[in-house]
């Protein structure tokens, strides 16, 4: 069986170019060749000696994610559905902006949380992802839009760990997955224009500051514990003191001087004028005052088996008025690809009813049922550490 290269940081290339009777700078060549070109044959890599080609086209691949569906937005966001077999697929978006443009990378096939507001949590959990198949998300858009914009520039300069899943539970791969994101011969990525998203996993919050410090969103959602409870499984285990102490100790290893804290705004459940001065009044007890966050309050992708409705905008603006006149910087996400379902899990969840994926899972989908329970399980396997 061939390694699939996707699968190496740049010091794991190296060990494995070593194994090869090669030296440490090969991989480096190897690396580029790949990460900055492309390239997915050996024979393209015409500074490798002939010899090595021959080698690694018996002992290794570059191998992909086929892409089941492509959908492009009116607004030029583009979703790609990958499938990573036995049934799973998993989705990225590249949005478009003025300034930048950003990728919305999947971690996990389906998600163990189950938020209520959540399409991939309802469609449960099934496996997490490899460090090539997180890679190969960006291997893929990246060298996609420079072939469709016909430039030879990078054209991602941000990546966002907000797709499908929970990063911080699939934490080994993830980090691994960062260091090729980061890497100058890789995609040359800045600390601060990498953000991973959690919805609160505390002890991995920590293991970040100090494996690959990178900028943390936290999904936030709600002003007290008992609304979290409802809609996020995992504050239980992690309620919201606990939750922001570790944004408090993460901050100081951050490479920006703030904390994103997505809020997603759902109708009579929590974006009423009440909750809006809870929410200041909560993060006003942290221990920086209310200078160390962002709030970026989201507009909710309505799908049906929520059973909840996106806020009014009138509401939005209303909530979004208290938190800036009590010195909160505050944006408003703007909806991107509404006409294509680029929130999170739409698309992979239209698929998996067409294929009739949730009979053939069967048990596995169950645990969506009790995230807690089952991140505890994922903890015992040495899947996250803390």
């Amino acid at each position: 069986m061939t390694a699939n290269l996707l699968d190496f940081d740049l010091a794991g290339l190296a060990v494995f170019c070593e194994r090869l009777g090669e030296k440490r700078f090969r991989a480096t060549q190897l690396f580029r060749w790949i990460h900055q070109k492309g390239a997915s044959q050996f024979d393209e890599m015409s500074d490798l000696a002939k010899s090595l080609r021959e080698k690694l086209k018996v002992t290794a691949s570059i191998q992909g994610l086929d892409v089941t569906a492509q959908h492009i937005s009116n607004d030029g966001t583009i979703k790609w559905l990958f499938d990573v077999g036995g049934g799973d697929a998993v989705e990225a978006v590249y949005i478009p902006e003025d300034d930048r443009g950003t990728l919305c990378i999947s971690s996990q096939a389906g998600c163990v949380v189950g938020c209520r507001f959540c399409s991939t949590g309802h469609q449960g959990f099934s496996r997490n992802l490899t460090v090539g198949e997180i890679v190969a998300q960006l291997w893929f858009a990246e060298h996609f839009l420079r072939r469709r914009l016909g430039t030879e520039e990078r054209v991602i300069s941000n990546v966002v760990m907000m797709g499908m899943g929970e990063p911080l539970l699939n934490y080994e791969p993830l980090v691994r997955a960062l260091r090729v994101m980061l890497d100058d011969h890789g995609y040359g990525l800045s600390r601060r224009r990498v953000t991973v998203s959690t919805s609160g996993v505390v002890p991995m919050m920590d293991a970040l500051s100090q494996d690959c410090p990178v900028a943390l969103a936290v999904s936030l959602h709600a002003p007290n514990n008992a609304i979290r409870d409802g809609l996020v499984p995992l504050n239980k285990k992690y309620p919201l003191g606990e939750l922001l102490q570790a944004c408090m100790r993460y901050l100081a290893f951050a490479p920006r001087d703030f904390i994103t804290l997505e809020y997603c705004m759902l109708e009579g459940v929590n974006d009423s004028i009440e909750n809006a001065q809870e929410l200041v009044d909560l993060l006003r007890r942290a221990d920086h005052g209310v200078h160390w966050c962002k709030l970026n309050l989201i507009p909710f992708n309505p799908f049906p088996a929520s059973g909840l409705k996106r806020s009014p905008r009138s509401q939005v603006l209303a909530f979004a008025k208290i938190l800036m006149d009590a010195g909160i910087v505050t944006t408003v996400r703007k909806t991107r690809g509404d006409d294509i379902d680029a929130a999170c899990g739409q698309l992979a969840g239209d698929v998996q009813d067409i294929t009739d994926v949730q009979k053939r899972m069967g048990r596995r989908r169950t645990i969506k049922l009790n995230p807690v329970l089952e991140f505890d399980r994922l903890a015992t396997e040495g899947t996250v550490h803390g």
